[in-house]
This record gives structure tokens, sequence and C-alpha cells, in this order.
């Protein structure tokens, strides 16, 4: 089984924008792409990488935002991004409100169960990305890379950027850079056996 980079990506500050009041988006018309995030997305789809959304939504187990809408919000994402040809390949979602849930980020309940359903998923060569310190701990529980979207973590990730394009043109180049000293290892392989 081909093992793949998979991009861990949070939600909300990541792929959409938080509301004006920094509430919950509780409704399909409070949902905003972040400019460059759609993009960002079908570049790394065209890198075969998998793309998998894994978010802490609270609200819905608060009962501040309804099934119906947080389903409509969801729907409205997959149609902006399959505008310019962008996909997400599978969400999971913690609607827990203890803070110790098994499934909320940091703890990776969630991650385990994409790995089940996604065998070819390898952890040590893929990456979380997120806005807070939860994301950058899930990350390292599971072993992985971390890019940190803004500053707003005491645990230090592998990486900072200021939004979701420029954290997957950061992996993208991270990539690009393994591949082309594994190719001149190669290389100088072929040059000691031709000796």
């Amino acid at each position: 089984m081909k093992r793949k980079i998979t991009m861990f990506l949070d939600r909300d500050v990541v792929i959409n924008e938080k509301t004006k009041d920094g509430d919950y988006v509780k409704c399909p018309e409070e949902l905003k792409l972040i400019n460059g995030s759609a993009e960002a997305i079908r570049m790394c789809n065209l890198k075969d990488f998998l793309v998998i959304v894994i978010t802490n939504q609270r609200g819905l187990g608060k009962g501040i935002i309804s099934y119906e809408n947080f389903k409509q919000i969801m729907d409205k994402m997959e149609n902006e991004l399959r505008k310019i040809g962008a996909h997400i390949d599978a969400y999971y979602f913690s609607f827990d409100v203890e803070e110790d849930s098994y499934n909320r980020k940091p703890n990776i309940g969630l991650f385990l169960k994409a790995k089940k359903d996604f065998p070819e998923i390898d952890f040590k060569s893929s990456f979380v990305v997120g806005d807070s310190w939860w994301d950058i701990e899930a990350g390292k529980r599971i072993v992985t890379n971390t890019v940190l979207i803004g500053n707003n973590s005491f645990i230090k990730p592998d990486f900072y950027a200021d939004n979701l394009l420029q954290a997957a043109q950061i992996i993208i180049n991270y990539y690009k850079n393994i591949q082309e000293y594994e190719l001149i290892k190669v290389g100088e392989i072929k040059k000691i056996l031709n000796k």
C-alpha cells in the first residue's frame, strides 16, 4: 500500500473566517472562506495529498448551532471549494462539550479514526495545520509535522504561516526539497556503483 502525505486541517480561522463578533459560524450566510484557502486545498489535491478536516465544533454540543444549519454550512463550503476544483477527502467533527473528550483536540481520537478509515495515511510524513495550541499539541501526540496559522500557541510548531495558502506552499516546498535531496543521494549511489 502506498503511504500518503495528509494535510489535517482545522476549519475555523484556517479555511473560513470567524464571524465579526468572534462567535461560532451559526448559519451558511455567516460562512466566508479566507482568501486563498480554496486555492491552497486545490494545490494539495493536485499533489495527491489527502486533505482531511478535523475540527472541534462544541457549538453543536451546546445547542448553539442546529444540525440542519451545520449541514448547510458544510454544504456551502463544499460548493465554494468545488467552484475552483478543490475538495476535502473527509471531515471529522467533535461535538463534545467536555474538555477531556477523547475526540476533542488536543486528544487524538479523530486522528486515529481517520487513520482507520484511510490506512494509507502516514503520520510521520503528514502535517497538522491549525490556529491554536490544541492543534499543535494534537500534531505532537501523533508525531507529525505542525504548522501554526498566526501565533496563538504556547507550544512551538515546526512551521509558522500567515494563512493556509502560505502553509500549503511551505509544505509543498518541504517535500520538493526532500525529493531533490533523495534524487541527489540516488545519483551519488549510482556514481559509486558505476566506478
